[in-house]
């Protein structure tokens, strides 16, 4: 990794103008009830504010690493080269849409394949959570991302089980599900993959599971996470499934171990 011309301090500077350059945006279109069409189905909702907010982000990016490679949800892939951008301008956007404030910003850069600055904006709470490779921060304190040690104390965010999961294997699914709320304290579906990492590495939360995840659903709130000292599993850079939790939490021992990716 090229540290001197890809300096992390400098790259999280980036993704956190980005990221505040569209909360007045979000926050003045919150509960005016937007106009929402879909992308894969009619759970896979977007609207005019998911890509007003994205090309945004793009153009802060692009400003200062012009030419970099960004990998958006709206807008695809663009540029190229070691220095890569994953981007979700609105993560959550059916809450967004609907007027609940679970939802967020999440931006994070990475450089020859590895994560090095992240994001997770909630523009309505104004939390700004950040990562580098010094640690992770809210409203610039420390994170340290500890909590409940075995099932039974601890709080689990989920989505799970999908629209999608219940396609491919419904009986299976709401069988783990069931064996989720009979063994933790409590589950919630909260709707955000990157605010539930964020809350996972702050320690408000003790455990978060998802599937079939994209890069900029999780790539900023993995580094959260590692940085702050939870434990991420699966690789963020790829879609896929993913598991995370606070530092010191029996996973071996949790009904989370059978879906470890």
């Amino acid at each position: 990794m090229d540290v001197a011309r890809y300096p992390d301090t400098e790259l999280l500077e980036t993704a956190v103008e980005a990221a505040r350059a569209v909360g007045p945006r979000l926050r003045k279109a919150f509960r005016s009830r937007p106009a929402v069409t879909t992308k894969a189905d009619f759970h896979d909702p977007v609207t005019e504010h998911d890509r007003a907010a994205e090309e945004t982000i793009r153009a802060v990016i692009d400003g200062r690493w012009r030419g970099s490679a960004i990998v958006g949800e709206e807008g695809g892939e663009s540029g190229s080269g070691d220095l890569c951008w994953y981007v979700d301008p609105i993560d959550g956007t059916a809450n967004f849409a609907a007027g609940l404030p679970f939802f967020c910003v999440s931006i994070a850069a990475a450089v020859a394949g590895e994560l090095v600055a992240g994001v997770v904006y909630d523009p309505m709470r104004e939390d700004e959570f950040t990562a580098s490779a010094a640690g992770a921060w809210c409203n610039g304190t420390p994170l340290r991302s500890v909590g409940a040690a075995r099932d039974r104390e601890a709080m689990l965010l989920s989505s799970y089980p999908t629209p999608q999961d219940m396609v491919t294997g419904r009986e299976e699914a709401l069988g783990r599900y069931g064996r989720f709320l009979a063994s933790f304290a409590a589950v919630r579906r909260p709707g955000s993959a990157a605010l539930k990492l964020a809350h996972v590495a702050a320690g408000w939360s003790d455990a978060a599971y998802g599937t079939g995840a994209s890069p900029w659903d999780v790539a900023a709130g993995a580094l959260l996470v590692r940085r702050a000292g939870g434990v991420y599993l699966g690789d963020p850079l790829t879609k896929g499934d993913y598991l995370a939790h606070v530092g010191g939490f029996d996973l071996g021992s949790s009904a989370l171990a059978e879906v470890v990716p």
